[in-house]
């Protein structure tokens, strides 16, 4: 796998990483409510997922993705309803007991990291994405350890890095409405977002 492929790749993945998405959403709303760091455990879990599917696609296993579509789909229903149950446990939290935005606890990262990963093994179309991509870009038989490598460093810099993105500003703006309003206002708004994220995943063809 050359640098053009390498480009090509990036050049692919950075605007659908990017477009308004319920795993934008979900970093979002990790980051207005609880901190930077949950959100970047949240994009942490989101690439995670995607290499699953591409590990798959490079493999052939598309079609074993299609006959473990009832899997997918219990995973999807799953991950929709931990982010509804997450998002309407922040409406009704008090900001006494929000969680230290300094000290995120070991368990509400893994949380997030979770919340990640399922949400984008909800989307079983992905594999198949990757699997009509891959021979677009690169000879999908001449792929070894050293080109899986660079696809996994590529694709996981690209996810990573728009995701890392929208922590980034999502936090900054949470800080603003804290200096400005309630800190009630950034923990409804993330609950909101995490609601309408679950709601999506699970309504989700």
């Amino acid at each position: 796998m050359g640098i053009f492929e390498a480009l090509a790749l990036i050049a692919v993945i950075i605007p659908l990483a990017a477009m308004p998405s319920s795993s934008v959403a979900l970093v979002v709303a990790r980051s207005v409510s609880s901190g930077r760091i949950n959100g970047a455990f949240a994009a942490l879990g989101i690439v995670a997922g995607d290499l699953v599917f591409i590990a798959m696609a490079l493999l052939g296993m598309a079609v074993l993705a299609e006959q473990l579509g009832a899997l997918f789909a219990v995973l999807k229903y799953v991950g929709g309803a931990y982010l509804i149950y997450l998002g309407i446990n922040l409406l009704r939290s008090r900001p006494s007991l929000l969680v230290n935005r300094d000290k995120p606890s070991h368990t509400t990262l893994l949380a997030d990291f979770l919340a990640g990963f399922v949400l984008t093994l909800g989307d079983v179309k992905a594999i198949f994405f990757y699997a009509s991509l891959f021979p677009a870009l690169i000879d999908v038989e001449q792929v070894g350890l050293r080109e899986f490598s660079i696809i996994v460093a590529v694709t996981s810099l690209a996810v990573g890095g728009v995701k890392l993105v929208y922590v980034a500003f999502a936090s900054q703006i949470a800080g603003h409405l804290r200096s400005k309003v309630s800190s009630a206002v950034p923990r409804n708004l993330g609950g909101v977002l995490m609601i309408g994220c679950g709601s999506a995943l699970i309504t989700k063809a």
